[in-house]
């Protein structure tokens, strides 16, 4: 990886387990439940994948590390995308119950949706780069 993907790749992935941190907490405050299918996504892919991901990278498995990353990010991009913003429930940000979280609900949706792009864009270039270092 270059020097920029070593420190962005960290910091991107830090901030959205801080950011997804913040938003579970607006989901108890305010009674937002997931189905049990939504709650294994949420950990398996959301929580603890970027996080193997990262760690991944600072060993010879770099490459799966950041393929890794790619596809946890695009995959929790979708998922809180559609969650958050398209599919209407009690979990889209113009339809949560009434609460006080209601604020920090809606920002750390939209930074999560931010920091997931970060995470592919960056996995993406990252990868680009090691493919056109191989030709």
């Amino acid at each position: 990886m270059t020097k920029f993907s070593r420190v962005a790749v960290p910091v991107t992935v830090i901030a959205h387990l801080i950011v997804n941190l913040l938003h579970g907490r607006a989901h108890t405050e305010l009674g937002v439940g997931l189905t049990s299918w939504q709650q294994f996504y949420v950990i398996a892919v959301i929580l603890l994948a970027p996080l193997i991901a990262l760690l991944l990278s600072w060993t010879r498995y770099a490459r799966t590390g950041l393929w890794l990353l790619l596809g946890s990010m695009l995959g929790s991009l979708i998922f809180g995308a559609c969650y958050h913003y398209i599919i209407v429930s009690s979990d889209h940000v113009a339809h949560l119950p009434p609460g006080d979280a209601r604020g920090l609900f809606r920002a750390t949706a939209l930074l999560l949706l931010i920091t997931e792009a970060a995470g592919v864009v960056l996995a993406a270039m990252a990868l680009r780069k090691r493919i056109h270092e191989r030709d």
